[in-house]
């Protein structure tokens, strides 16, 4: 199967980079594209939650996860060749670890997808040899909004 070069870009992204912000403009083009697919925004918002969080936005990363488990937890366990149920479930366990960080704080961690069509392995890794990390990360919009056509 073919996977599309803008979801294989957020795969890379969110694996090898861990840049989330670019994740989330990748991702919200696919999304548009796909005609706002709850699949796609349940994905967006997994990148999202992390990258508020890792900004200290405690409360922005758990709506964005709670959103993202609530999209996502009805979808088959293996979708788009990745294993949504484990993602789901680490989802859910961050979220409510954030409901309780006042009381209980935790030093920010990485989530990884785990890919498990082996097509699809390949095809990512073929897609991060012409996607350059973005050293240091966007931490914001930059304008003019750039179009992503490299990931085409």
């Amino acid at each position: 199967m073919d996977y599309e070069p803008l979801y294989l870009a957020y795969l890379v992204y969110f694996n090898r980079d861990r840049d989330y912000f670019e994740c989330h403009e990748v991702l919200e083009e696919l999304w548009l594209a796909k005609d706002k697919d709850p699949l796609y925004k349940g994905l967006l918002q997994v990148a999202v939650g992390l990258y508020h969080f890792r900004n200290n936005n405690v409360r922005g990363g758990r709506m964005m996860l709670q959103g993202a488990a609530a999209k996502l937890e009805n979808y088959p366990a293996r979708t788009l060749g990745i294993d949504l149920a484990k993602l789901v479930g680490e989802v859910k366990e961050y979220a409510v670890r954030l409901e309780n960080f006042a009381d209980q704080p935790f030093p920010y961690f990485d989530l990884t997808i785990d890919i498990v069509d082996h097509d699809l392995v390949e095809q990512v890794r073929l897609a991060a040899t012409g996607i350059t990390p973005n050293i240091p990360q966007r931490r914001g919009p930059q304008r003019p909004d750039r179009a992503h056509s490299k990931h085409k």
